[in-house]
């Protein structure tokens, strides 16, 4: 466990409920009563108690669970039937698709148990408790204080040095005693801390291992809009896909095995074809992954312009290569699909986020509100101690570090783009490998990685790539690499890849087998191996760097995160998400920008009108018999009551993020109405400002999901096993 993050002094109580009910991501075991009103008055017709309830062990939150540890999903039946989206279940997909059996394209619907399908290596975890222990790290911390004050001989440590280390040192020891009872591999342990670091929560976690998939839509209903759509209103994506967990036959987790039979949740989510209107109560649970809402104006703009340009500019170069070689044979479009969402994904987050926090004048917010904060310390000598020092603190060591946290977001992003490097890592992981076992396990990882791997490919991403660092970096940090370009290829990065590529033995059809007849010393001598030498060294040198001010600059920023609670301690405020399990509410509306007005939800008829355009958007492609199926409008029962038409997706004004994507959106009654999978373009700025005018939660309908089941999917074994009402 990574305990670097601890917590800070100035321990108080925070509140649990918004100002604004549309925003805020709420854990579940702190609801308290002004919070429980709150929801019900919106239309929440459940208490507190049967959101979560470990005591008795039967909940909502029971039936929604961590996808995978990148996603959410909700167990929708008495035999372990999970939903998630189909970006969340596209690694998972693509992984058992092949050019004779393409299912990423195609789609994929089990009609019986025995049909489903192993997705290797995919789990899910399901939250058994958190436990509050930030009085035991606090109780740790006063004594060690204690012990500091007492003994003149003892080293001196500031009150920094405490939390950071000390802190630390007792969190890992309570981790330990949880870790010594819940054991793994069926069970997980984390240690995460909130609020700015003044609470600290163990949280248990039940591991499934056994996942198998059981339904996927085509590829073009699954990504329909592609990145032309993606984080865009409105929206007409089918984004969903279907896994079951298995289990022993007492209903524990085990790892895949032919025996194992369906989970029997001890709550699973009813699925409801009433819909919604506006104005209707809604609510999702999932796991965000992160926010930077309490973020100080100087980390803001560090994120814009040193973090985020970069990536952007990096992604843009990589994804024209990766799309030219994808378009260009079907296999290579397979191997590289996961990579390819993934990378453009937060490809476009990046571009929106700045566009947006640009549009809303977000830095400049941030700066009223530090002046303010300032204005509050200087009232208080006390509080002058305590906080008199941080901003000026931060202004100064974001200043210091700006410039190099732009050179390692080149150096980072362009090593991921070079797969080459990571090649060459499995090649050493297998080669120093001890005893039959971990050879077994790193010649799987390596065999993993080539397969969804083209050399073809990597060496015209590698030319590109380091021709642009070579261009970005300052001159001090760049690579050795770049010199031998220079000196010995005349600067000709295509012709240095090419020799790269065709000297080393790690990629190719016999890669393997040839780098385990290899010793040391030559795989060391391989090009491909000294490639990654010579780019980590450049790498670990910038980092050594950019890491001497990490942790001043984040002690500070708890520091104002404490400082700005507290000045607002009579208005309570939500943590930020950390990828533990969180309650948004709020309701189903819509929203005017820019001039236009969006209604809440989409339809069928919007589809069709997409698709007519497929031949000038490629990303509006959609298969005739889909289209022809749409155009009979035989919506039957996933009609909807009120409008009579076949609604697709719709808005909520739910406070999500990245990781929340399958998180269950619920009705009022806890019933489960549509599964979050985005957010719009005109908030993109959501993780860092939250603007409750423009922030709205992009679902798709349970109802159009189900449809897709029964009337392309004809899968009436999953229709009756869900039993939609």
């Amino acid at each position: 466990m990574n305990f670097k993050k601890i917590l800070l002094s100035g321990l108080m109580a925070v509140g649990t409920l918004s100002a604004s009910a549309d925003e805020g991501m709420w854990v579940l075991h702190k609801i308290d009563p002004r919070t429980e009103a709150a929801m019900q008055q919106l239309g929440l017709k459940l208490n507190a108690q049967q959101l979560y309830d470990p005591e008795s062990g039967v909940s909502l939150k029971d039936a929604v669970v961590d996808f995978g540890d990148f996603c959410s999903g909700v167990v929708v039946s008495k035999d372990g039937l999970v939903f998630t989206n189909h970006h969340c279940g596209f690694g998972a997909i693509q992984s058992l698709s092949t050019t004779e059996d393409d299912i990423l394209k195609n789609g994929f619907v089990a009609h019986s148990y025995a049909e489903e399908r192993p997705a290797e290596g995919l789990y899910v975890n399901f939250l058994q408790q958190s436990i509050d222990v930030t009085d035991r790290v606090m109780a740790g911390i006063n004594a060690e204080r204690r012990k500091d004050m007492a003994d003149p001989n003892r080293p001196y440590r500031t009150e920094q040095e405490l939390y950071q280390q000390t802190g630390a040192e007792i969190l890992e020891k309570i981790y330990q005693e949880y870790r010594q009872q819940y054991p793994g591999p069926k069970y997980e342990v984390r240690a995460q801390a909130f609020y700015g670091q003044s609470k600290a929560y163990i949280s248990i976690y039940k591991v499934y291992r056994d996942i198998r998939l059981v339904f996927t839509p085509t590829q073009t209903l699954g990504k329909f809009g592609g990145d032309t759509d993606n984080w865009m209103w409105p929206r007409q994506t089918c984004d969903f896909s279907v896994f079951r967990i298995y289990a022993d036959k007492d209903g524990n987790p085990a790892e895949y095995s032919a025996e194992n039979v369906p989970y029997h949740p001890k709550r699973w989510a009813q699925v409801s074809l009433q819909g919604y209107a506006p104005g209707d109560y809604c609510m999702t649970i999932g796991y965000p992954g992160s926010t930077s809402r309490y973020l100080s104006s100087y980390g803001i703009t560090e994120r814009m312009e040193m973090q985020n340009k970069p990536r952007i500019e990096v992604r843009g170069l990589k994804q024209d290569v990766w799309t030219k070689w994808m378009k260009r044979e079907r296999a290579i479009g397979i191997k590289y699909a996961s990579k390819f969402a993934s990378s453009s994904n937060y490809w476009k987050n990046s571009i929106g986020m700045n566009k947006a926090l640009a549009d809303l004048g977000v830095v400049s917010q941030k700066e009223q509100l530090e002046q303010r904060i300032q204005n509050w310390v200087n009232l208080s000598e006390a509080r002058k101690v305590r906080f008199g020092k941080m901003l000026p603190t931060l202004k100064e060591l974001y200043a210091k570090r700006g410039n190099l946290v732009r050179n390692i977001m080149y150096f980072n992003e362009t090593l991921s783009g070079c797969e080459i490097a990571t090649v060459a890592r499995q090649a050493d992981r297998l080669l120093l490998a001890q005893g039959d076992e971990d050879k077994a396990v790193c010649r799987k990882a390596y065999e993993d990685y080539l397969k969804d791997y083209d050399e073809r490919l990597d060496e015209e991403a590698t030319a590109t790539l380091l021709k642009n660092l070579a261009a970005r970096l300052d001159a001090q940090y760049l690579p050795t690499i770049i010199d031998t370009v220079k000196n010995k290829f005349n600067g000709d990065y295509a012709a240095y890849a090419r020799d790269l590529f065709s000297r080393s033995a790690v990629v190719g059809p016999d890669a393997i087998s040839k780098v385990e007849k290899m010793d040391k010393e030559a795989l060391q001598r391989d090009p491909a191996l000294q490639f990654r030498q010579e780019m980590a060294a450049a790498y670990g040198m910038l980092a050594v760097e950019v890491n001497q001010y990490s942790a001043d600059i984040e002690y500070n920023e708890n520091l104002l995160t404490q400082a700005f609670l507290e000045m607002e301690q009579e208005s309570p405020h939500y943590s930020d998400a950390n990828f533990s399990m969180r309650l948004s509410y709020g309701i189903i509306q819509d929203y005017t920008a820019g001039g236009m007005h969006y209604q809440y939800y989409t339809n069928s008829q919007s589809l069709l009108d997409k698709a007519a355009q497929q031949k000038e958007i490629e990303d509006y492609l959609l298969e005739d018999n889909i289209v022809s199926l749409l155009k009979q409008g035989d919506f039957g029962p996933y009609a909807d009551k009120r409008t009579k038409e076949m609604q697709l997706c719709f808005l909520s004004n739910n406070d999500i993020t990245g990781g929340n994507s399958g998180s269950p959106m619920f009705n009022g009654k806890g019933e489960l109405i549509g599964l979050a999978f985005d957010g719009n373009w005109e908030a993109m700025s959501g993780d860092i400002s939250f603007d409750p005018a423009l922030q709205r939660c992009i679902g798709v309908d349970i109802r159009f999901v189900l449809y897709l089941i029964d009337k392309w999917g004809h899968a009436d074994n999953l229709i009756r096993e869900i039993g939609a009402k």
